[in-house]
C-alpha cells in the first residue's frame, strides 16, 4: 500500500531548481544586492544569525548552505532595500491603506521612524522616541492593568521576552497571550499531562538512531524544509517514514536536495514517506488508535501463543498508569467506527501498525493538523499512547516531536510568557525584583479576543505579530480592536493590525536579529530556542534598516522605564545597553535550564534544556508517564452530523508563506496561481453539488449561533483531498472560523476542521 505517486498539482520534488528559482526571484523581487545575498551563509551557523522563520534545530556541524527556501525568503523579506518612511504615510490615509493586500502592505517595505496615529488627517505622523515612550506610559498608568494584554508573536529574543514578562508583571497583570495560543497550546497541555513536559523530548542525534517515524499534520516542505536534510539522512540508512495527511504534499513525498550535484544535475532524488495515508480532516484520533487496536491485538494473540509480546512490558508495567483502561477501549472499538471517523482502511492502518511493530526507536512528529482541533488535546494524548505502547519515550532515536512555528515561540515560554501563573516563577521574581507579583489567571489569546467584544480590554501591546488577520472571527473581531484606548506595534513592517488601530496608537520600528544591535557599549547578541529545546546565540551581520529603528530590548526598555518609574527596581537603561547582564539574570530565575548562560549561548548546537522523560522521570500527577482513553473518536464534536452539504475546512498555508506573512500570491506546490481565494475540493465533492471546476462561491460557517460567516469569491479547484474535506487559505479564512470554535483544554483555535457549506 505504499503510495510514491507524486502530486499532480506540483509533480516534482520539494527543494531543488524549483526552489532555487524561488529563491532568486525573491532576493531581485526584493532588491537584495549579490554581495548582501552572502548574509545567508551566516544563517543559522554557530557565528551567524539563526533564522527568523522556523524554529527548527540548528546543527553544530551545520551544512555551508544551512538554509532552507522559506528560510532564505524570511531574510530577504528583512533584508530588502525598500523602505515605508514618513513620506510615505503622508501620502495614504489609514482608510486607504486598510484596502491593501497584506502581501502588499509589507511588500512596501521596513518601518523606518516611530509613528503614531492622528485622527484629524487619519495619517500616521512622525513622533521622537521620547514622546512615544511618555505618551505610551502615560496611557498605561491611566488603564487598569486588568484590561491591558501584552501579546508576543514568538520573534522576539529570550532577552526581549524575559524583559517583557517582567515588565507586565510589575505593571500589573498576566495578560501574557502569545502565538503558542494559537497553534501548540495543545501540545503544551496534551505532553505535561502524559510525560511531564511541555515540550517534545527528541534531538538532532535521535535522527541517527531511529528506525521509524511518523508524520501526523505537519508539511515539512513549507513549515521546516530544513529538517529534510535529516530525513533524507535517515531515509539513505532506511528508516521508514510513515505519514498521515488530508493532503498529498510534495515535501513529505520526495526531496531534491539543493547541495547535492547529483540530485540537482539527473533526476535523481529521496523518496520521504514509505507510506503515505490521506486521513480525513479530523480523523486522526481514530487513526492512530486504529494503530494501536491492531498493535494490541497483535500483542494479545502473541500472549496467547506465548510468543514475543507486542508491546513493551516492562516499561508499561514499571513507567505508566492507565493502560488497561486504554486497551479496553482500544479493543472494544469497532474497526468499522475507525474507518468511518479516519477515512482509511483497516489494511492501510494495519500496514502502518506492522511498520511500528518492528521498529525499536519511534520517533512521532507532527503539527497543527493535530492540535487545532476540539479534541486537540486528545490527540497529542493519543500520540502519546501510541509511543507509550512500545516503549518510546525516554529513549535514543524515540519520542514525540512538535514541530514548532516562529523561530522563538517555545523559548519564550521558557523565560515566562504565559498568561497561566502556576508555569511563571513567580515567588523567585518576587525575590530576585523585589515587588510582588499578580497572582490571578491571565488572558491567553482567545480569552482576550472574548473580552475584547465583551469591552473589557481597553489596550494591546503587540510585540510582533499581526494579531488581527490572526486571530477567528474577524468580522467580529476587528470592530472590537478599533474600540481599544491604546494599542502599540512593535513592527519591521507594516500590516492590518496598525491600521485597524485604537484611539491612541503607535507603531514602533524596531531591529531584526539580522541586523547589528549597536549599544553605547558595543555590539550586542541574543539567544533563542529552536524546537528541540536547544538554546542558540544570534550575532547581526547586516546594517540597520534606518537610523531612527530601535532594537526591541531598547523598546521594551523605554516604555518599562516611562511606564513604572520609581516602582521598578530594575536598571532598564543598563539592560538596554547590555543584554549579558539580562541573561545573568535570566540564569537566576532558571538557574537549572541557563546556568552560565553567557559563556554557554555559543556552544556549537547550542546548550540543551534539561527535559526529565528524556530520562524517565515523569512529572505528572501520577509521577508515572500517563495513557489515556479518547472520548470520541471524532476530533470536532462541532461538526453538524445532519447539516445538509457540510464540508470540513481546513485551513492551509501556502509555499510562499510563513504564518501571516505572505512573501507571493502563488502556491507553485497546490498548483494555485494567481491568487489565494479558493477551495480545494475533492472531484466527487464538486460534482455532488453541482459545481464544475473554476467556479467560484461563497462559503458560510455551519453555527447556530446568530451570527452570518461568510467569504465570498473563492475559486473552486479540483484536487486529491479525502472526500467531505476541503482546503483554503489562513488568514483568508479566519473570518469562518468561530471564536468559540476552539480546543477544549487549551483553546487553541480549531482552525484545521470548521464547519462550513457552499452557498451560492
Amino acid at each position: 500500500m505504499s503510495q510514491k505517486a507524486k502530486n499532480p498539482a506540483y509533480p516534482f520534488s520539494s527543494g531543488g531548481w524549483g526552489s532555487l528559482k524561488s529563491v532568486a526571484t525573491i532576493l531581485a523581487q526584493e532588491k537584495v544586492p549579490l554581495k548582501d545575498s552572502a548574509i545567508l551563509l551566516k544563517q543559522n551557523k554557530p557565528d551567524g544569525f539563526m533564522c527568523v522563520s522556523c524554529s527548527w534545530a540548528k546543527p553544530a556541524n551545520p551544512h555551508t548552505f544551512e538554509f532552507c527556501e522559506s528560510g532564505a525568503k524570511a531574510t530577504a523579506w528583512d533584508t530588502t532595500k525598500k523602505r515605508m518612511t514618513p513620506a510615505f504615510f503622508e501620502l495614504h490615509t489609514v482608510r486607504s491603506l486598510l484596502n491593501w493586500h497584506d502581501h502588499d502592505l509589507e511588500e512596501a517595505g521596513r518601518l523606518t521612524a516611530p509613528m503614531r496615529y492622528d485622527s484629524a488627517s487619519d495619517k500616521y505622523v512622525e513622533v521622537s522616541w521620547e514622546q512615544a515612550f511618555a505618551e505610551i506610559g502615560n496611557e498605561l498608568n491611566q488603564l487598569d492593568p486588568r484590561g491591558v494584554v501584552f501579546y508576543t508573536s514568538g520573534r522576539a529574543s529570550l532577552e526581549t521576552a524575559y524583559m517583557y514578562q517582567l515588565f507586565a508583571r510589575m505593571y500589573g497583570c498576566n495578560n501574557l497571550p502569545d502565538s503558542s495560543n494559537m497553534c501548540h497550546e495543545s501540545s503544551s497541555v496534551g505532553l505535561k499531562e502524559a510525560i511531564g513536559v511541555g515540550v517534545g523530548t527528541i534531538t538532532l542525534e535521535d535522527f541517527d538512531k531511529t528506525d521509524l517515524m511518523f508524520f501526523f499534520g505537519q508539511n515539512v516542505g513549507t513549515n521546516s524544509p530544513r529538517m529534510l536534510h535529516q530525513l533524507q539522512d535517515a531515509r539513505k540508512r532506511g528508516v521508514p517514514i510513515v505519514t498521515f495527511n488530508p493532503l498529498r504534499e510534495p515535501g513529505l513525498v520526495s526531496f531534491a536536495n539543493p547541495q547535492s550535484p547529483v540530485q540537482m544535475l539527473t533526476p535523481a532524488q529521496t523518496q520521504i514517506s514509505t507510506q503515505y495515508h490521506q486521513v480525513k480532516t479530523g480523523g486522526d484520533t481514530a487513526a492512530i488508535l486504529g494503530i494501536c487496536k491492531a498493535v494490541i491485538e497483535a500483542d494479545d494473540r502473541a500472549k496467547s501463543q506465548g510468543t514475543a509480546r507486542m508491546i513493551d512490558v516492562t516499561f508499561i508495567e514499571q513507567h505508566t498508569v492507565g493502560f488497561d483502561e486504554f486497551a479496553a477501549c482500544a479493543r472494544i472499538t469497532e474497526w468499522n467506527a475507525i474507518e468511518q471517523a479516519s477515512g482509511l482502511t483497516r489494511a492501510a492502518l494495519t500496514e502502518a501498525a506492522n511498520e511500528y511493530m518492528k521498529a525499536k526507536a519511534v520517533m512521532a512528529h507532527y503539527g497543527m493538523g493535530l492540535t487545532q482541533h476540539r479534541l486537540g488535546v486528545q490527540n497529542v494524548r493519543m500520540l502519546c499512547n501510541l509511543l507509550l505502547l512500545r516503549g518510546n519515550v525516554g529513549k535514543p532515536g524515540a519520542g514525540p516531536s512538535p514541530i514548532r512555528g516562529h523561530s522563538n515561540v517555545q523559548g519564550q515560554r521558557t523565560v515566562g510568557i504565559t498568561e497561566k501563573p502556576e508555569l511563571a516563577p513567580l515567588d523567585q521574581l518576587a525575590e530576585q525584583f523585589s515587588f510582588e507579583p499578580p497572582r490571578d489567571k491571565g488572558m491567553n489569546t482567545v480569552e482576550a479576543f472574548e473580552a475584547m467584544v465583551e469591552g473589557k480590554v481597553k489596550a494591546v501591546f503587540n510585540l510582533g505579530g499581526n494579531l488581527v488577520r490572526a486571530v477567528p472571527d474577524r468580522s467580529q473581531i476587528e470592530p472590537a480592536w478599533a474600540g481599544l484606548r491604546l494599542t502599540v506595534n512593535v513592527a519591521t513592517k507594516l500590516n492590518r493590525s496598525h491600521l485597524v488601530h485604537g484611539e491612541v496608537s503607535y507603531v514602533l520600528p524596531c531591529l531584526s536579529r539580522i541586523e547589528y544591535h549597536r549599544t553605547p557599549l558595543g555590539d550586542q547578541a541574543v539567544a533563542m530556542e529552536d524546537s528541540t529545546g536547544c538554546m542558540h546565540g544570534s550575532r547581526g551581520v547586516t546594517e540597520p534598516a534606518s537610523e531612527k529603528a530601535r532594537t526591541e530590548q531598547f523598546i521594551v526598555a523605554g516604555i518599562a522605564k516611562a511606564t513604572l518609574g520609581t516602582r521598578s527596581t530594575v536598571e532598564w537603561d543598563s539592560w538596554r545597553d547590555d543584554y549579558s547582564v539580562v541573561r545573568n539574570e535570566i540564569a537566576k530565575t532558571y538557574p537549572e535550564i541557563f546556568h552560565d548562560f553567557n559563556e554557554r549561548m555559543w556552544q556549537p548546537g547550542g546548550f540543551h534544556r534539561p527535559l526529565p522523560a528524556r530520562e524517565r522521570v515523569w512529572e505528572t500527577k501520577s509521577g508515572k508517564a500517563e495513557f489515556k482513553a479518547p472520548e470520541s473518536l471524532g476530533e470536532d464534536p462541532d461538526m453538524p452530523e445532519n447539516a445538509p452539504n457540510a464540508l470540513r475546512l481546513m485551513t492551509l498555508r501556502s509555499d510562499s508563506q510563513f504564518n501571516t506573512t505572505i512573501y507571493n500570491i502563488e502556491d507553485r506546490f497546490r498548483g494555485v496561481k494567481d491568487t489565494r481565494m479558493v477551495i480545494l475540493m475533492n472531484k466527487a465533492d464538486i460534482e455532488k453539488h453541482a459545481l464544475r471546476d473554476g467556479d467560484h462561491v461563497t462559503l458560510q460557517t455551519v453555527a447556530d449561533d446568530g451570527i452570518d460567516r461568510r467569504l465570498p469569491g473563492l475559486k473552486v479547484m479540483a484536487y486529491d483531498i479525502p472526500q467531505g474535506c476541503i482546503g483554503g487559505y489562513y488568514p483568508e479564512c479566519n473570518v469562518l472560523l468561530p471564536l468559540w470554535h476552539y480546543a477544549k483544554e487549551s483553546k487553541v483555535p480549531a482552525a484545521k476542521s470548521i464547519p462550513v457549506r457552499i452557498v451560492r
